[in-house]
């Protein structure tokens, strides 16, 4: 149980979704976070240095889905790294880029935790658009958790981000999280690099500051995608 008050105040503060599906892309996907907290309250002390690793691999189905399938590990002041959670992923591309105003696409996820018995299903609606080179993106969530430990329920969130597209290698951005259980904001930086043939890296990293007392004070965040 103390793993989960560790990580789950700030576990919604990960990655902004964008609405888009390429046929044939496959990838290999690596995200870590680390929380670090100042507070003398025991759930900051449980949150300071708290660590959340996924590891992915996705592909996707044709031009329209992509799929991706999660492995979870965890590591607190309490214990060491372990496998806490398998998660299932599912991005439908509804419009195509440019056809309006805005690019439109939905998120499905499903989420396990081994330990505390909890389990958690998603949707998002996912918005995009562009100014010349500016570029706002929302992902707004609704999700329902239930489990043996927790009251089962509804919950909303929400994830915005912009960003300037000032090269393909680099993107400053600042992204804002909000959920029942945590709000923070942050400045990001992302880009992509081409390796040959259809082969990629796409980086991500960044900090998120808690807004609340709920939220640990920092988010460090980084992200490693390979595309072939």
């Amino acid at each position: 149980m103390y793993s989960h008050v560790a990580f789950s105040d700030g576990s919604f503060i990960d990655k902004v979704y964008h609405p888009y599906v390429q046929a044939h892309e496959k990838e290999i996907e690596w995200r870590w976070n680390i929380q670090k907290d100042n507070g003398n309250s025991d759930e900051a002390r449980l949150r300071d240095n708290a660590q959340k690793h996924r590891l992915a691999y996705g592909q996707s189905f044709n031009d329209r889905w992509f799929g991706e399938i999660y492995l979870v590990g965890e590591k607190n002041r309490e214990q060491e790294f372990r496998l806490t959670a398998v998660e299932i992923e599912a991005l439908w591309q509804i419009t195509e880029q440019g056809e309006y105003d805005e690019d439109w696409g939905m998120l499905f996820e499903i989420e396990h935790e081994r330990d505390t018995d909890v389990s958690e299903v998603s949707s998002a609606l996912i918005i995009e658009r562009e100014w010349r080179k500016w570029v706002a993106t929302a992902n707004l969530y609704l999700i329902y958790e239930w489990g043996s430990n927790i009251d089962n329920e509804f919950e909303t969130a929400m994830a915005l981000q912009g960003r300037y597209r000032y090269s393909k290698s680099i993107e400053p951005a600042i992204e804002f999280y909000s959920s029942d259980s945590s709000e923070g904001i942050g400045p990001v930086l992302l880009g992509s690099f081409k390796l040959s043939g259809r082969k990629k890296i796409h980086w991500e990293s960044g900090v998120i500051f808690g807004l609340d007392n709920d939220t640990a004070d920092q988010i460090i965040k980084f992200r490693l995608e390979f595309e072939f």
